[in-house]
């Protein structure tokens, strides 16, 4: 496989967490080819909750990868963008990056700097939910999208808060090499295999309350039962409660209905299908539960603007490239 290099760019006060999520998908694995370098306008970085980080490349690293990834920065653990001006020579090697093709990615507050180099004038773009309004107040030429996990502007890719870096690293691996392997990495650091970015990325009871019963179990039953019609009544009385108690307690805990989670669910599904079987189109959209090749291929052009045709041929050759 061709080596596709990833820069992670450090800067001071960066949350540890948002450094840490690029550093763990793009690791080194027998089935991936990155070649991820922290890099920083200095040779040492201060991070966020008091500890010092040797960067191993300078700025020039930025010219020679493919993927630029700008983690969060600010002081402390919470990222707060306003603390921390971006110094002009990270803004020029991040609009140079830009302007040489690469692939430039933030997650969380990262949004801020690519904002500061002009690289999201004119392109939608998220980031933490509570620093949304200051994105847009800052850089009026930026569509701030704000109940999104991630935005994929092609080569700019934006994610919201901290943890939903990991859904937009695994969307990345997932257009670079495919459903499988991204599921894969997902397995491998037990995190949600795949989040749609149109999911709400704040939502306001997450965590069930005490003598509440989360819907994780009939998630689960359905995810079995795929390729067979589920409804909205189905799902209720699996999980014991009315319609619009199930309704309610769906968007609290997916940021979604639970009829666009089928969908999703379903589409990842084929994805797999179509990357590990010979499976006919008829028969791929029969056991994902979309029923017929119409439906699937409307599905694609709807989510991937590909058909299920090209998106087998593109992700199951014997050596893909990440360079793609």
């Amino acid at each position: 496989m061709t080596v596709h290099r990833v820069a992670v760019l450090a800067l001071d006060g960066m949350a540890p967490l948002d450094l840490a999520i690029p550093l763990q998908i793009f690791g080194p694995r027998a089935e991936t080819a990155y070649q991820v370098t922290v890099c920083a306008p200095s040779s040492s970085v201060s991070v966020g909750g008091g500890f010092t980080l040797a960067a191993t490349g300078g700025l020039d690293a930025l010219r020679s990868a493919e993927t630029v990834i700008v983690p969060g920065f600010g002081l402390g653990f919470e990222p707060q963008p306003q603390s921390q001006p971006v110094p002009p020579a990270v803004l020029d090697a991040l609009a140079t990056a830009r302007d040489e093709g690469r692939r430039v990615v933030s997650i969380c507050t990262g949004a801020f700097a690519l904002a500061a180099a002009g690289l999201l004038d004119g392109l939608h773009a998220t980031t933490h939910w509570q620093y949304a309004d200051e994105l847009e107040r800052r850089y009026p030429a930026v569509h701030v999208d704000r109940d999104v996990l991630y935005v994929d502007e092609g080569d700019i890719l934006t994610s919201a808060g901290v943890c939903c870096g990991i859904d937009l690293c695994l969307h990345i691996v997932r257009r670079d090499l495919g459903a499988v392997v991204a599921n894969q990495i997902a397995r491998n650091i037990v995190a949600a295999p795949h989040r749609e970015g149109g999911q709400a990325q704040y939502v306001p009871a997450p965590v069930a309350t005490t003598g509440d019963t989360s819907l994780a179990d009939t998630r689960a039953w359905a995810l079995e039962r795929l390729a067979q019609p589920l409804t909205v009544p189905q799902l209720a009385r699996h999980a014991g409660m009315s319609e619009r108690s199930l309704l309610r307690r769906f968007a609290e805990e997916t940021g979604t209905t639970p009829l666009q989670w089928l969908v999703n669910a379903r589409l990842g599904l084929a994805r797999e299908l179509l990357e590990t079987t010979d499976q006919s189109i008829d028969l791929v959209a029969r056991d994902c539960g979309l029923g017929s090749a119409a439906n699937l291929r409307l599905y694609f052009r709807r989510a991937l603007n590909t058909t299920p045709t090209a998106y087998r041929r593109a992700f199951t050759r014997q050596a893909p490239d990440p360079a793609m």
